[in-house]
């Protein structure tokens, strides 16, 4: 469950044209019956998607495909943070969580003795959210928790998640945005009737129960946005651009004093006032037959009534004619957002709002690529779309390099919108836009999920989809005359907002403190009669497939280097990888080496022009190094394959030093390595590398400042040419079978003598965890975070199974004993989970990890609620028969295709196995029991060392408490990250 912005300055959206556009197109809406039911289709549409308008006003879209038995699922509702109250903001996102508490008919051990106790919670908050004085709020909270607590024993905590992971649910999650809340499953087709059964129970009429330990979740995750130093410079832009609207006069998750003050009854009406058929909609994709799907949703759904919908009413904002600049500070990397405004989803300018960014950004040959990103003028940047329903917006991204101000950042991001506005890019660049875009088209279609997830954005957003197919109809239509006229109109050096995101503290955090909660009782192992029903819902069963890896993939030589093919009978577009056996650990300088690739050309041709000519082909190509292995991998439509990896080969064999790339190069690797000591997530991993490898591990084995100003840039280039002469893989996945694909695929090496046998370097090898020790390190934040580490055994294929089981029984999902435990019954983090965790190949150790983020004043109860869990082991019947069937489903209905066929391979041969595990898991499930789990937690996890490994502030927190676990030991950046 979270928060969602469409796009931040960090993702891409592939937002197509939008409605109201009176264009001709061969995309055209036509009619078709399903029995008693008339849909709306668009002949040629590559999801064959289906618009039904039920009596009552709900719209359900479906989109068959048979290559999966699953059904992606959205149920949407188009109301979000811009619908909410202006005295209760945060509102529809707290309402989101509510949405999985349950109802009357499920969710309860007695619904008659529960709903006295829940009306007088309702009460009592409406006085709390009255009352002013301080003491007079405490003694009503204290009343709140008491009641609380009674009520609780009436609840059953999280039968919602129980319900659908009998199914064998996955992803089972929800999002709320500024016009949208979102509730996601993934499900075997064969419990249809069993999801649809619960879904409508689910939208009846819901019970806001155990409210106050949610509400308090709510507040970790607001405490956690206010760390989030990304989130709230987009809040900035949002505030700054929209001062008449409510996607910036409030936020998603609302204001810290309306979070404080909540209101069960606004909450209630809120859900009566949105969450009617005719503003809903059931989306799926995935295989079932359509004519017998719609009849099962209406019958589900036919008790919602229509109702009238306020309309959203604001003041047109006003045009901005001399830039706004806002600052916002934090611990995070600098960086600059710049924000221009547009019109919304149904307007023309949305459509060229999209090519326009495009033209900008495109990860290969847009005017930012090239000028900024490619070049080495800044550390990274990009332009991206950000379309809604009243307005849209372009957001310009800036990070700066080493030495560079804000200011140069903004800049040279307004250098590059003068070139879009002169029209200075590529004649051929909105040829090769169309190019990708189809190539998109085809990688979303054949994935059920996506195809799900753009039908749901085009409804919740009110786009038209014929207009959506038509995208690339219009594009061609296009000319730089045209992007250069709407540039010159919306974009200037005057009508924007600028968010310079600073490094310091911010004074301005107003944290949402801790209440008292006193733990709520957890009612694992009851059920209530409706989930016992739906249990006995009729399901056919589902016959698991494994992978063969002597039949499904094909193996070869090509050059005397082992080649592995997997044919892609879908579409066109094809995978190939060029896998080697060495990394990191083998020479330190590997990884820099391919990051300085992306940076060069060849005596005849300039890193730009491979990256233009790729794009025009719509390929691309990604290069990796990791400890052991490294790959260099290209992608795109297989009528390019042969002069796709004619440009790769080319680039590898031949490219040549460039020192000034090079120079720039080192700039960005300095200000990189800043930056990596400034992200809390990085200072997290580095102290889990100190917990499993010692003082020297891989996070640090790096290069000092000293050696990496001795760096030359012909050792970078050397290793390039090495790589290219070097035994590999060749991994395939393509519409050629590999007799097609040797024949027309050349030789990396491109000569005839030896290939380079890969030198072995340093190995690390995992520390015995013999004593508790606590591993801190500071940093400027509101929560704390910890991570529980501890090294265990090599990797023995005979445990897979019990291993599995443990993992989703103890802490794998919002049913697991850790998320019961400390989220639902404690509240004392928004995320927590722990696991068994496998290791990568045979001869590495395997971990315990766990994990919780938390108000520092939280810690101790933290500390000692997961200490509890790790060290004894609870008992659940009925948690542990819901993860049994929960696994053996997802394992039936897993299906392991395309280049994952390949990659599944890989992994098990690097474990030693020959076989799919899966097959091994899926038949062991059924005699494993409670003692099993028992006797893994006592051999593993119970009452063994551990190292705490925790980031936080260090004035917030309590050292005596902290040495009380063990050695307290104060890892400076210095010795985290090497450098």
């Amino acid at each position: 469950m979270n928060t969602t912005f469409k796009s931040i300055a960090f993702i891409l959206l592939l937002v197509w044209a939008s409605a109201g556009i009176a264009q001709s197109s061969s995309y055209t809406w036509k009619e078709g019956k399903d029995g008693a039911y008339s849909y709306m289709y668009v002949p040629g549409d590559p999801t064959a998607a289906r618009f039904y308008k039920l009596d009552n006003g709900l719209t359900v879209i479906l989109s068959p495909t048979k290559k999966e038995p699953r059904i992606q699922t959205y149920i949407a509702t188009k109301a979000g943070g811009k619908t909410d109250p202006k005295d209760h903001t945060g509102l529809a996102h707290y309402l989101e969580h509510m949405l999985f508490k349950g109802t009357s008919k499920f969710g309860s051990l007695d619904w008659e003795k529960e709903k006295p106790l829940l009306d007088e919670i309702e009460a009592l908050y409406e006085q709390y959210n009255k009352v002013e004085d301080a003491q007079a709020r405490k003694a009503i909270y204290r009343e709140i928790d008491s009641v609380s607590g009674l009520a609780a024993k009436f609840a059953i905590p999280n039968e919602y998640d129980k319900l659908m992971s009998n199914m064998g649910a996955e992803g089972t999650n929800a999002f709320t945005s500024y016009e949208q809340t979102v509730y996601i499953e993934d499900i075997p087709n064969t419990v249809i009737d069993k999801y649809l059964t619960v879904q409508a129970e689910r939208f009846r009429d819901p019970v806001l129960r155990l409210f106050h330990t949610e509400l308090e979740t709510v507040y970790e995750e607001k405490n956690m946005s206010l760390d989030n130093d990304n989130r709230k410079a987009i809040e900035a832009i949002f505030s700054s651009l929209f001062p008449n609207n409510n996607y910036g006069k409030q936020t998603i998750l609302g204001s810290v004093e309306h979070l404080r003050n909540p209101s069960l009854k606004a909450i209630n009406e809120y859900y009566s006032t949105y969450y009617v058929p005719n503003n809903m909609g059931i989306i799926m994709s995935g295989d079932f037959e359509p004519a017998e799907m719609i009849r099962k949703i209406d019958q589900a759904f036919a008790y919602m009534r229509p109702k009238a919908i306020p309309v959203y009413r604001f003041d047109a904002e006003q045009p901005i004619n001399k830039p706004v600049v806002r600052e916002v500070k934090g611990p995070n990397p600098e960086l600059l957002l710049m924000g221009f405004r547009f019109p919304g989803a149904a307007t023309e300018e949305a459509q060229m709002l999209n090519l326009m960014a495009s033209i900008l950004t495109n990860g290969s040959a847009g005017l930012i690529d090239l000028n900024l990103v490619k070049s080495q003028k800044l550390l990274g940047a990009g332009a991206f779309p950000y379309v809604l329903k009243d307005y849209s917006m372009l957001i310009l991204q800036g990070n700066p390099s080493q030495g560079q101000s804000l200011d140069q950042v903004r800049e040279l991001l307004l250098t590059e919108l003068a070139k879009l506005r002169d029209g200075n890019f590529s004649d051929d660049l909105i040829t090769s836009i169309i190019n990708n875009e189809r190539k998109s088209q085809i990688m979303r279609t054949a994935s059920y999920k996506s195809r799900a997830e753009d039908l749901m954005n085009a409804f919740t957003s009110e786009v038209d989809w014929a207009d959506e197919l038509a995208y690339m109809d219009r594009l061609a239509k296009l000319t730089k005359d045209d992007v250069v006229t709407f540039a010159k109109k919306y974009l200037n050096e005057q009508n924007y907002v600028a968010v310079f995101k600073r490094q310091g503290t911010d004074a301005t955090v107003d944290k949402v403190e801790k209440p008292t909660i006193t733990p709520i009782t957890i009612n694992r192992d009851v059920q209530s009669d409706f989930l016992g029903k739906v249990n006995e819902i009729s399901e056919a069963s589902i016959t698991p497939q494994w992978v063969n890896y002597e039949k499904d993939i094909s193996k070869g030589k090509l050059d005397g280097q082992e080649i592995l093919t997997v044919q892609n009978q879908e579409n066109e577009l094809f995978n190939l990888s060029y896998q080697y056996d060495m990394g990191g650990w083998d020479n330190k300088l590997l990884p820099l080496a391919l990051g300085y690739f992306q940076f060069l050309g060849t005596a005849n041709h300039s890193s730009e022009y491979f990256s233009t000519e790729f794009y025009k082909l719509a390929s691309s190509f990604r290069v990796s190094a990791g400890d052991e292995e490294t790959a260099v991998s290209i992608s795109g439509l297989n009528e390019n394959f042969t002069e796709t990896v004619r440009l790769i080969q080319q680039l590898l064999r031949e490219c040549v030093a460039d020192q000034d790339a090079f120079e720039a190069y080192k700039g960005r690797l300095k200000r990189s390595r800043l930056n990596a000591k400034n992200d809390k997530k990085n200072i997290l991993a580095g102290l889990q590398a100190y917990a499993k490898y010692g003082t020297k591990n891989p996070f640090n084995y790096t290069l000092t400042d000293a050696e990496l100003d001795q760096l030359h840039a012909e050792d970078l280039v050397s290793i390039l040419h090495d790589l290219a002469k070097t035994e590999h893989t060749i991994l395939y996945y393509g519409p050629w079978e590999q007799q097609q694909l040797t024949a027309a695929l050349p030789s990396l090496k491109n000569n005839n003598g030896a290939y380079l046998t890969p030198k072995r370097g340093k190995r690390f090898i995992e520390k015995p965890t013999t004593a508790n020790q606590v591993l801190l390190a500071h940093y400027d934040m509101k929560q704390v975070e910890i991570f529980w580490l501890r090294n265990t055994e090599r990797y023995d294929v005979e445990k897979a199974p019990i291993i599995s089981l443990f993992n989703s029984y103890f802490g794998g999902g919002m049913g697991s004993i850790v998320f019961q435990t400390l989220r639902e019954a404690r509240a004392l983090a928004y995320t927590t989970y722990a696991y068994y965790g496998q290791p990568r190949k045979k001869e590495n150790h395997g971990m315990v990890g766990a994990y919780i983020a938390t108000q520092s004043d939280k810690l101790n109860e933290a500390l000692a609620g997961m200490n509890d869990l790790l060290n004894t082991l609870p008992e659940s019947p009925m948690a542990l028969e819901t993860a049994r069937i929960s696994l053996r489903k997802s394992i039936a209905s897993d299906r392991i295709g395309n280049e994952n066929k390949l990659h599944n391979y890989l992994t098990a041969k690097r474990l030693g196995n020959t076989t799919d595990i899966r097959k091994n898991i899926y038949e062991r499930l059924p005699s494993l029991q409670y003692t099993d789990l028992k006797a893994f937690h006592a051999e593993q996890l119970a009452d063994k060392a551990y190292s705490y490994c925790v980031i936080g502030d260090e004035e917030s927190l309590n050292m005596e408490d902290l040495q009380k676990i063990g050695e307290v030991k104060k890892i400076s950046l210095e010795e985290i990250f090497g450098y």
